[in-house]
């Protein structure tokens, strides 16, 4: 697959020098920001806890910066598409499942109610799942797989979107980036937790590159003509994302299987639909939790003593030439949750405008920077 644009120079995100903000500070804004368009006490908090936690694992593609532009946060609680009120209701119900309606609701808070639920049944019965239908863009996946994470329980998590990704060998998006995460705890160690698309990468990725005014790595997109690229543009230019491993010699076949099983779970079980079902503007998605309560396979200290040896042994493995060190799911994002706890959440400009807009128009004190951070 021919490529186009210069090749991506790698740049040092540690290196961040935007503004830095208090993570409590940026709790507040988004609380009071989500109460003024209509939202209750409770779930404004919920929501403020889900993108303030992922910014503070550096998961800038999925945090606050959504909160005024993605149609799935304000935009649509003003336009009406997400029901500021959602009443999050059962469908159906047994000791180990559910289903549930989101009732059009901020996604933040029904995955949240659905992933409590599930945690709640598998204290009782040792695990659980539980699919949603009628809702909307959940944030990042690693929040709710990680509820399970103090209640010794491995926690599973995914979503469908959608389409936006390429079937491997086809030339028109077929289906979301269907997020998939899965939190296990550890003992000592930093807990195991996976949260990735089964697209090359998410949409906020190439967000994040546009918004910087970096390329991207050949392989993450092709443009509408079907040709690799470089530059974050193509993709809203009538192009593409790639299934996980790019292109079939690469094994694309492998992100485009799980994708397709993301979509089974979350859609078609939950019956809110599948990838080519949710193009228009007005759908909503669909959503698939799950607990698993380790205590009801094997005693709980030692599955994690266990747990901390498999950690150790895969991050002293020898490196190759150049590299650091070998990580293991999770430890980077525990590490810079750790690091922006102290120094701040950075901002882009772009994005910190944009709140800092939406705050003063509906009266709302913007917090002050960081200025002890770095």
């Amino acid at each position: 697959m021919p490529g186009k644009g210069a090749a991506p120079t790698p740049s040092n995100h540690n290196m961040d020098t935007s503004p830095r903000y208090h993570a409590d500070d940026l709790r507040r804004l988004t609380r009071e920001i989500l109460t003024r368009c209509g939202m209750t006490s409770r779930d404004a908090s919920i929501s403020a806890d889900v993108l303030i936690d992922t910014d503070l694992r550096g998961i800038d593609s999925h945090g606050i910066a959504h909160l005024s532009s993605h149609n799935a946060y304000v935009p649509g609680l003003r336009s009406g598409k997400i029901n500021p009120r959602a009443r999050c209701h059962t469908i159906k119900e047994g000791p180990t499942t559910a289903l549930l309606d989101g009732d059009g609701g901020l996604g933040l808070v029904v995955a949240y109610n659905a992933m409590k639920l599930a945690i709640e049944k598998a204290e009782g019965n040792g695990v659980a799942m539980v699919a949603v239908t009628n809702s909307h863009h959940y944030g990042a996946a690693g929040y709710y797989s990680m509820m399970a994470l103090p209640h010794d329980m491995i926690g599973i998590s995914m979503t469908n979107a959608s389409p936006a990704v390429l079937p491997t060998f086809g030339l028109e998006r077929r289906l979301g980036t269907n997020a998939i995460s899965f939190a296990v705890p550890a003992g000592e160690e930093p807990p195991y937790v996976l949260d990735m698309a089964t697209s090359t990468v998410a949409v906020g990725k190439l967000e994040l590159a546009r918004r910087r005014g970096e390329p991207i790595p050949l392989g993450w997109a092709v443009d509408k003509h079907g040709a690799g690229t470089t530059d974050p543009n193509d993709y809203w230019d009538g192009g593409a994302l790639l299934p996980l491993g790019s292109t079939p010699e690469l094994s694309s076949f492998k992100g485009y299987g799980l994708g397709i099983l993301v979509d089974i779970l979350s859609g078609v079980l939950s019956g809110v639909g599948f990838g080519a079902a949710l193009s228009r503007e007005d759908r909503t998605v669909g959503h698939f939790l799950g607990a698993i309560r380790i205590e009801s396979f094997r005693p709980v200290e030692d599955f994690k003593e266990m747990m901390d040896d498999m950690i150790r042994s895969l991050r002293s493995t020898p490196t190759g030439l150049g590299d650091e060190r070998v990580l293991v799911p999770g430890l980077k994002e525990h590490e810079t949750y750790q690091e922006r706890s102290r120094t701040g959440i950075p901002l882009h400009p772009e994005v910190r405008d944009s709140l800092k807009g939406l705050a003063d128009e509906l009266g709302i004190q913007f917090p002050s920077e960081n200025l002890g951070a770095g």
